[in-house]
């Protein structure tokens, strides 16, 4: 799946707000109806529904009917772009970071062939 620049802002816009991050964590462990969901916050359904409207928008959850309810189902495979993201960008700051306390390390202890005023050059 590739993923857009819009989505993944998209996603990253839904998951900043704790209720929606609070209720992706509730579906990570299973699916749930919208009263379900609200069962933990002191929000109107209205309130509440307005958060699921974010989350399904952005693909991080999905709705089906069964008879009168709702159920709402996490999309994995949003996170997983996210998640795909943040390991990539990890990956390089890692590497920079990797590299710049090997060239601090080298500077605060030259080798006799190896002085600073050398590394410049």
């Amino acid at each position: 799946m590739t993923v857009t620049e819009d989505q993944l802002d998209a996603t990253f816009t839904a998951l900043a707000d704790p209720t929606r991050r609070a209720m992706v964590a509730r579906l990570a462990r299973a699916d749930a109806t919208v009263n379900e969901l609200a069962e933990p916050f002191d929000l109107s359904l209205p309130a509440i529904s307005k958060h699921l409207k974010v989350l399904e928008r952005c693909g991080l959850i999905s709705r089906t009917r069964q008879a009168q309810f709702r159920p709402c189902h996490l999309e994995r495979e949003a996170l997983d772009s996210a998640l795909g993201w943040i390991e990539q960008n990890r990956r390089i700051w890692t590497e920079r970071f990797d590299r710049l306390e090997e060239h601090l390390h080298r500077l605060q202890h030259p080798t006799a062939q190896e002085t600073p005023a050398q590394e410049k050059e």
